[in-house]
């Protein structure tokens, strides 16, 4: 057992995790940067000329980036908004009292342990046009077979429903972690009110998985943002990188592959690296900002109203003492006597005296 004694021995233990933060992460993005300011060819020893942001400016010109662009926004509504809709619900489900739930939790993670290209090359399989089980079954209802990999829209459902298959699981896994670390009182409270299980989940479960929610949103932009695998093994073209024969599925991922890899255009798909950089901070930073309110989470929000601040406490008086010789004032006067009043028996006894007082009484001798 190590033990410091002196002042920087905590910074000793962190140093490793920045010394490789830097060689592997902040190093390669400041060199990709440098990299993009060049004309550079993977094919040349030489470092290229210098041509400043002549490579950003042809990206904006460029319409395969917009399209490879456009495809990878379409691929990321298609695949987030669904697998996290579906997390939700399988956790939700998982959570509640089942028999043999320990297995079903297991059963959920099997497809992100499954190989990412065993994945797509079965998925592959599934879509063929010709030998594939979609079509099979949609020639066993009557209806025309589907060339999946050609068509817009059908290449682009095919791919997502690949990574909605592989990572559905996975974030059902961390909002099963995070409900269970929900009070058990704030569902009795909603069962007592009359919340059924639904209710529960959209009043009491959603708000508390707000931040959840924010982290598993993030990390599905930037794996959206990065999608490569599938639509480059999707391809039934071998050795093509263009994401079908209309470049009709090709992210942006796969564009700065073809870039960079097959053109040889070092320092255009740098500019391609960098924006795509761009892109995964600004999405980052929207998801950010949808999530932290939580007026689409959990029902509507009412406005907000400023916190009272907590007034001190005051300290009791203490009771003042009255003087030992001074009585204590009546707590309340006699009520006022009525004609319609009992009269009392001295009143009785002085009515009755004769004029001439108590000795004329006794002189005037006994009744």
């Amino acid at each position: 057992m190590i033990i410091c004694y002196y002042e920087g021995g905590a910074y000793g233990f962190v140093a490793p995790f920045f010394v490789i933060f830097l060689v592997f992460g902040l190093f390669p993005i400041l060199y990709t940067f440098w990299v993009s300011l060049h004309d550079r060819s993977m094919l040349s020893t030489h470092s290229g000329d210098m041509v400043g942001f002549r490579n950003y400016t042809d990206l904006m010109k460029d319409a395969y980036f917009w399209n490879a662009a456009r495809n990878t926004l379409w691929l990321m509504l298609m695949c987030t908004v669904p697998q996290l809709v579906l997390a939700l619900v399988l956790a939700h489900v998982l959570n509640a009292r089942l028999r043999g739930r320990t297995l079903f939790r297991m059963g959920v993670l099997l497809p992100n342990v499954t190989s990412i290209v065993a994945v797509t090359l079965v998925f592959g399989q599934l879509f063929s046009f010709r030998y594939g089980l979609f079509n099979w079954a949609l020639d066993s209802v009557g209806l025309h077979r589907i060339n999946w990999q050609a068509g817009d829209w059908t290449s682009k459902l095919a791919i997502s429903s690949m990574v909605i298959w592989r990572w559905t699981g996975y974030n059902a896994l961390i909002y099963l972690a995070a409900m269970q670390a929900i009070p058990k009182e704030q569902f009795e409270a909603a069962a007592i009110d009359g919340a059924g299980t639904w209710r529960q989940l959209w009043h009491v479960t959603l708000p508390a998985l707000r931040p959840t929610i924010a982290f598993t949103g993030l990390v599905s932009i930037i794996g959206q943002v990065q999608l490569f695998t599938e639509p480059l093994l999707f391809e039934t073209t071998p050795g093509s990188v263009t994401g079908g024969t209309d470049r009709q599925f090709q992210t942006l991922a796969l564009f700065m592959y073809e870039e960079g890899f097959h053109l040889y255009h070092f320092g255009y798909a740098s500019a391609v690296a960098w924006l795509m950089f761009l892109l995964t901070v600004l999405l980052a930073v929207v998801a950010y900002l949808i999530t932290r309110g939580g007026s689409l989470i959990g029902g509507t929000r009412t406005p907000g109203r400023p916190r009272r601040r907590p007034q001190p406490r005051r300290r009791p008086q203490p009771r003042r003492r009255r003087p030992a010789g001074r009585r204590a004032p009546a707590a309340t006067s006699a009520p006022a006597a009525t004609s319609k009043s009992v009269p009392t028996s001295a009143a009785v006894a002085a009515s009755a005296e004769p004029a001439g007082g108590p000795a004329g009484g006794i002189q005037g001798g006994a009744r």
